[in-house]
């Protein structure tokens, strides 16, 4: 068994222990409280210099928490000074990647200083790229699963709901990684299946929507789509605590790796125009991907489906309990 299918099975039995955790996290300098099952929270002292390894189990606009192989938790500060590369080897250097690639489900190594509120701000991220391909494979597969749960507990908030919900993905996850095992032979860049990322549900409404349509083999923006941008852009930060959902589509022509790699660059395209322009962090724009012929919009088979298959799905998404506020009272409200 290669290296890279080993990894994957300690991360699904590490995923597997996170979707069972579904008390809350209690707060504390390694500590757990011995009348709960939470989990445990580490803090890191204001000013100190530290070095964390472990899987990223939560993901936001401007933070995420990474839980180490002993089962403490520690919450990381991303900002623009951060430095995202993947690993390089003896003879190479790595890569850089956008803060937008550290999924839920990814393996990270961290460096960076703590902060009044015991939180890592961080100054560096290293991760491999193999963990990178196998944490977007999970995020294109467990998506919408996170939005039939969701559907679940809006209708029945009830422990024996979530836990029938919950075993129901891990027997995927676990039918998953036996059929990767099988093929690692064949894999060039590691199994399809290594890591679950849900640990906990995202509850997200979206605000506003718009598809931006392309040329054929072209990841150019024309004028209209541009301006399609401009005005998702006063959309999203006319709202606090919002996110930038982009996905990029081709239709069927050409092969499936070619349309891969230009709906990919579709999405690029919009990403950068969105902080060129609009100067929204790439930090609120998360998980850029390209589907290529997936989820196609209209038929293949005529001119006009075509067209409207050769496009980039934006979505503004607002938290749920940002939403939610009173708005009586402003005196605590963040600026």
């Amino acid at each position: 068994m290669t290296k890279t299918v080993t990894r994957a099975s300690k991360a699904l039995a590490f995923s597997f222990a996170l979707l069972l955790a579904s008390a809350p996290v209690a707060f504390g300098q390694d500590t757990m409280d011995q009348g709960s099952p939470a989990p445990m929270t580490r803090t890191v002292a204001s000013g100190e210099k530290s070095k964390l390894e472990g899987t990223i189990i939560q993901r936001d606009p401007d933070t995420f928490v990474v839980r180490d192989e002993r089962g403490y938790e520690t919450t990381v500060v991303l900002n623009d000074r951060t430095s995202v590369k993947s690993k390089g080897g003896f003879f190479r250097r790595g890569n850089n990647y956008d803060v937008t690639n550290l999924l839920r489900g990814l393996v990270v190594e961290v460096e960076g200083r703590g902060d009044t509120r015991g939180f890592l701000v961080a100054d560096k991220i290293r991760f491999d790229k193999d963990d990178l391909q196998v944490a977007r494979s999970i995020d294109t597969r467990v998506t919408p699963v996170e939005g039939r749960v969701s559907a679940v507990e809006a209708e029945n908030r009830t422990l024996a709901g979530q836990v029938d919900e919950l075993n129901a993905v891990s027997r995927e996850i676990r039918g998953e990684a036996e059929r990767a095992n099988r093929e690692a032979d064949r894999a060039n860049q590691g199994v399809a299946m290594a890591n679950e990322r849900i640990s906990s549900l995202d509850d997200y409404d979206v605000q506003d929507q718009t598809t931006v349509l392309f040329r054929v083999n072209s990841s150019q923006l024309s004028p209209e789509g541009k301006a399609e941008l401009d005005r998702i852009a006063q959309a999203a930060i006319a709202n606090r605590g919002y996110i930038i959902e982009v996905a990029g589509f081709t239709d069927s022509t050409g092969s499936v790796e070619k349309n891969r790699r230009l709906s990919q660059q579709r999405a690029d395209s919009v990403v950068r125009y969105l902080q060129e322009n609009h100067d929204i962090p790439l930090r609120r724009m998360i998980t850029p991907f390209g589907y290529g012929e997936m989820k196609a919009a209209a038929d293949n088979t005529t001119r006009e489906g075509r067209e409207q298959n050769r496009r980039v799905e934006v979505k503004v998404l607002v938290s749920r309990g940002i939403i939610q506020q009173p708005t009586a009272d402003t005196s605590t409200a963040n600026p």
